[in-house]
């Protein structure tokens, strides 16, 4: 038990309803607009979906700290390590660490073979571009994650909206549509925000170790005026869903859990202590997945409805 909670708290296991969500969306998707659901296909989605967020998570660590971005957080006071820390601090071997971290890959990459022998070679296929972007975000020769050009927040929407939404809607029907696309984007962009907030908590050490994201590109001024258009560009896809009849009316009622998060915005300065961002943080986790879950029961109800 002790070395599942170590492997929980290193893969940072609590957030991977981020995955998971988008996957359930896609299915019931299918369910909806289709007719189609395959119980069996749908929990090999989950496992192999979830496997490969897992993996990110744990694949980031592992480069963050031999690029040197996770020892210069943990020594430089006021800053918050977002980190596991079992790398920095000695409690994993970076061997064991990394024997871990491709086993999960494995993991992944077995749901995805069966998946497309079953499915048809694009649920191959987005797997394998899933995992592309979660290895070479933190790692070279490309680390897209480190440019500062926006191409991180492009891999973020992609990894977490629409190739897990789109993916699973085709697993379901052996084809795409056009409306698991725009069903990513509300929670596809509301992820994008969690992780584009996450940099707000450790930015001087990510300038100090070469690691230019926007907000050490732009500063906290420009980055937060970007983070408020996100969190606009998120809900207002929602009531575009809901206009084109991707969601039902009801879906609407998820627009309340912006709530919260405005009003963290509204305590927040120009500039700000790493501290100062923790709420953000937790309110946009919040947003994300109280957002997909509403967006996941209206369709529940839409499709008994039919």
């Amino acid at each position: 038990m002790d070395k599942l909670k170590l492997f929980m708290k290193a893969a940072r296991f609590r957030v991977i309803p981020v995955m998971l969500i988008p996957v359930l969306l896609g299915a019931l998707g299918a369910y909806v607009w289709d007719g189609v659901f395959h119980p069996l296909l749908l929990i090999l989605t989950l496992v192999g979906s979830g496997a490969a967020h897992l993996f990110s998570n744990l694949i980031n660590d592992l480069w963050d700290y031999k690029n040197g971005v996770d020892v210069v957080a943990n020594q430089t006071e006021g800053l918050v390590t977002t980190n596991s820390g079992f790398l920095a601090n000695g409690t994993i071997s970076i061997k064991t660490f990394a024997r871990l971290t491709w086993s999960i890959f494995g993991l992944a990459f077995a749901c995805g073979i069966i998946l497309s022998m079953i499915s048809g070679w694009w649920a191959f296929v987005l797997g394998i571009l899933g995992g592309l972007i979660a290895y070479f975000y933190v790692a070279p020769p490309l680390k897209f994650g480190y440019r500062g050009k926006g191409y991180s927040e492009i891999a973020i929407l992609l990894s977490f909206g629409i190739l897990p939404i789109a993916g699973a809607y085709y697993v379901q029907t052996g084809h795409f549509d056009y409306r698991a696309v725009l069903l990513s984007l509300p929670v596809g962009l509301l992820t994008t925000l969690l992780l584009f907030n996450h940099h707000f908590l450790h930015w001087q050490a990510d300038k100090a170790t070469g690691k230019n994201t926007l907000v050490v590109v732009w500063g906290e001024m420009r980055a937060l005026k970007f983070s408020r258009l996100l969190l606009f560009l998120a809900y207002g896809s929602l009531i575009l869903c809901v206009i084109l009849g991707i969601l039902p009316i009801y879906g609407l009622i998820a627009l309340v859990t912006v709530i919260p998060i405005y009003n963290v915005y509204g305590r927040l300065s120009s500039t700000n202590q790493s501290y100062a961002y923790l709420p953000l943080m937790g309110a946009s986790l919040k947003a994300s997945m109280r957002c997909g879950i509403i967006m996941i029961l209206c369709l529940i109800i839409e499709g008994i409805l039919q």
